[in-house]
């Protein structure tokens, strides 16, 4: 291979989120929902090579929850599974239910390895002084962030918010949504141009690891547009049910698996679980 034609790509972080806020086993009936199923679903990701699961949980009625007791026995049970072979990250995602002050409350309370944070619901305007102490708390403990980011103008909020000490020096992990309003959430590579190019107005944001999540049979798609440019992935069925095929995929791990060999087709290995927490900034 000619040297000066190689690429020196971090390695990809594959990240699965295997059932979301919402979906159930009426969606899919391999929509893990108990902490064994879910457990189950982390060890069959992590060997398609996944490094990372994005864990959400449910309350008796299978609607959304942030119950600590919940991701207790849930975490509890993916480390059973795979021991420290995945990041866990919880969600913290609002969906209508929770208060930023509820969401906050909870992280302080779980203090789990790593976290999903929408910047809509966690920071709303005139939330910022609540946001800063919590966030420089968060870093402090050693809690790995990831910001959700759900348009180009996320991206602007974000490098102010970063620029003004409310976001604190430290670890940060982006996640672009790709395609979140659009008819159907249905999401194409294109839809990644417009956070790159706002992205590349903020010289310090710039420089943080960033990933991708997409709805739809575009995923993979989606997936390799992102990993050729640097960025990494969430995929799973949180957001999509389908191969790139368009036949419905029978587990999150066939999902994972069509990533990695995307990524694999030119050439960008997979990071595994240590390498995954160094890029995200662990100490």
């Amino acid at each position: 291979m000619n040297d000066s034609l190689s690429v020196d790509w971090p390695p990809l972080i594959l990240a699965v989120a295997p059932n979301g806020a919402r979906k159930t086993q009426a969606d899919h009936p391999a929509v893990p929902i108990s902490p064994a199923e879910i457990a189950a679903t982390a060890a069959a990701a992590q060997a398609a090579g996944a490094s990372m699961i994005h864990l959400h949980v449910r309350d008796a009625e299978q609607k959304h929850s942030l119950d600590v007791g919940a991701y207790r026995e849930a975490t509890a049970a993916v480390r059973e599974a795979v021991g420290d072979g995945m990041v866990i990250q919880v969600t913290s995602e609002a969906v209508g239910i929770f208060t930023a002050e509820q969401q906050m409350a909870m992280v302080r309370e779980l203090q789990p390895e790593a976290v999903s944070l929408a910047i809509r619901e966690l920071v709303p305007v005139g939330g910022e002084e609540e946001a800063r102490e919590f966030l420089a708390w968060l870093v402090g403990a050693g809690i790995l962030p990831q910001y959700i980011l759900y348009a180009a103008e996320d991206v602007e909020r974000f490098a102010k918010l970063q620029a003004d000490g409310v976001i604190p020096p430290g670890p940060a992990f982006l996640l672009f949504v790709l395609g979140r309003y659009t008819a159907g959430q249905r999401s194409v590579p294109n839809d990644l141009l417009p956070f790159l190019s706002e992205i590349e107005a903020w010289p310090e944001a710039a420089k943080l690891p960033w990933a991708i999540c997409a709805f739809g049979p575009k995923e993979t798609a989606c997936v390799t547009a992102a990993a050729t440019l640097g960025g990494h992935a969430r995929v799973g069925f949180e957001n999509n049910l389908f191969l790139p095929s368009g036949e419905q995929a029978h587990d999150n791990a066939q999902l994972v698996a069509a990533s990695a060999a995307a990524a694999a087709a030119f050439g960008r290995p997979l990071a595994d679980a240590a390498t995954a927490r160094r890029l995200m900034g662990a100490a």
